[in-house]
């Protein structure tokens, strides 16, 4: 990431953690190393929350009870925790020589954390990818709901991921209020209007990285039809040569958004783990795309941390019922039914990406309804119980795999909601 990028990005998170430490009143730590996401690499942590039927939270589960499977088969945990948020006790147990732990010693600062009593919501607008319409309904949301979210102690903040928009951590609905009204769409990194071929992240990782034939032959048609002095008979080679300049272009734009995403989701999620109490953090997103690895594995990082840190992300779709068509005001260089597929496409990413961030923490997603309102109330109430399941990975081969994973239990007419999967990152290299 460039340093004017990551000026734009970060100072936000520090005044916050600033602000969190005032609240807190424990020491700062140095601000000026860069931040990196550092997580354990020997161990995968998966929160998992289990409903009935009537979509009630299951909250007597024992470790018996639950059956993890990594790529189809049975995978052992090495930890279960369960994190009763809201309540006044969270048990811990570890399945590997539990007589070994005494019985007076103190709990860990993650227990400490959730018996507290306190609650801290972390509002994340991201405004570096919602448009004016999709802000303006998610601004009148939060102004008719957030006080209605807060309970009585509750501290809470308003950012945005570009770092314009803070609140700090303040119990005051007055600046909160401030804070929402000084929202507005900030795209830092977006392709110009006028690319010809017009491609998007997903159409263009597609051309660059999964040798897409039909991607690229779109392109190449776009090239032709903006460029009406080229020949298809003669000139099929150059508008190629345009096509494949035009992808690599739109995919470094698209793999740093995608990774100055995950940072600042990071940044955050840092800033919060010394709050003494629930934290929770709430994303009003239009979704993003992670479509690489590096990408991915940021995600599969992020989503550890917040285990760690026991941060619930839940999310947000802003967009409501979104259509993925091509409307008939729309400016189409290419063919249009392609690129509504394409959309339809990058758009189903986008807020895979959010589901599984909510799915990675144990947190709430709420989409495809146009009820913002009911949503911000629904998405501010992480469930009230978490079971924290820790896979070892000591026998996992270090090659840069995605390894899927399933979380079973042993009772029927349940829903279990779990993490989908982590990636586990090849070693880097040593630098001579």
């Amino acid at each position: 990431m460039n340093a004017k990028l990551r000026a734009a990005l970060v100072p936000g998170c520090l005044v916050l953690f600033s602000c969190s430490i005032a609240a807190t009143q424990q020491p700062a730590p140095a601000q000026d190393a860069p931040y990196q996401l550092q997580v354990e690499v020997n161990r995968v942590l998966v929160p998992v929350v289990v409903r009935d039927k009537q979509g009630r939270v299951v909250t007597d589960l024992k470790q018996e009870d639950f059956q993890v499977f990594d790529n189809d088969k049975p995978r052992p945990f090495s930890g279960f925790t369960v994190q009763q948020r809201g309540a006044s006790s969270t048990a811990l147990s570890k399945p590997a020589n539990p007589s070994k732990t005494p019985a007076s010693a103190a709990p860990s600062p993650a227990v400490q954390a959730l018996t507290s009593g306190h609650r801290y919501l972390l509002f994340l607008f991201d405004d570096m990818h919602l448009t004016f319409e999709d802000m303006a309904r998610a601004k009148k949301a939060a102004a008719s709901t957030l006080a209605a979210a807060l309970a009585v102690g509750d501290m809470s903040a308003v950012v945005s991921t570009s770092g314009k928009t803070n609140s700090g951590l303040t119990n005051d609905p007055a600046k909160l209020q401030a804070a929402i009204a000084a929202l507005q769409p900030r795209a830092l990194m977006k392709s110009d209007v006028t690319d010809c071929p017009k491609l998007d992240y997903y159409q263009a990782d597609l051309m660059q990285n999964k040798n897409d034939a039909n991607a690229k032959a779109e392109a190449v048609q776009q090239v032709f039809r903006c460029s009406p002095g080229l020949d298809p008979k003669t000139d099929t080679p150059m508008a190629e040569r345009l096509a494949d300049s035009a992808a690599t272009r739109v995919v470094n734009l698209g793999r740093q958004d995608a990774l100055a995403t995950y940072l600042t989701f990071g940044q955050f999620v840092k800033a919060m783990a010394s709050l003494p109490g629930e934290r929770s953090l709430v994303l009003v997103s239009p979704g993003f795309l992670p479509l690489e690895q590096d990408a991915l594995t940021q995600e599969s990082r992020l989503i550890d941390q917040a285990a760690q840190a026991n941060v619930t992300i839940s999310a947000l779709d802003a967009r409501g019922l979104y259509t993925t068509n091509i409307t008939a005001g729309e400016q189409v260089i290419g063919d249009p039914q392609y690129q509504g597929e394409i959309r339809r496409q990058s758009m189903s990413r986008a807020e895979t990406a959010m589901g599984e961030l909510a799915d990675g923490t144990g947190g709430n997603f709420f989409h495809n309804s146009n009820d913002l309102d009911s949503g911000l109330k629904s998405v501010a109430m992480p469930p009230e119980c978490i079971y924290l399941l820790e896979l070892p990975l000591d026998n996992i081969k270090q090659n840069g795999s995605y390894h899927r994973l399933k979380v079973k239990v042993n009772r029927d007419g349940l829903e279990v909601q779990a993490r989908r999967g982590y990636y586990v990152a090849k070693p880097e290299k040593n630098k001579k």
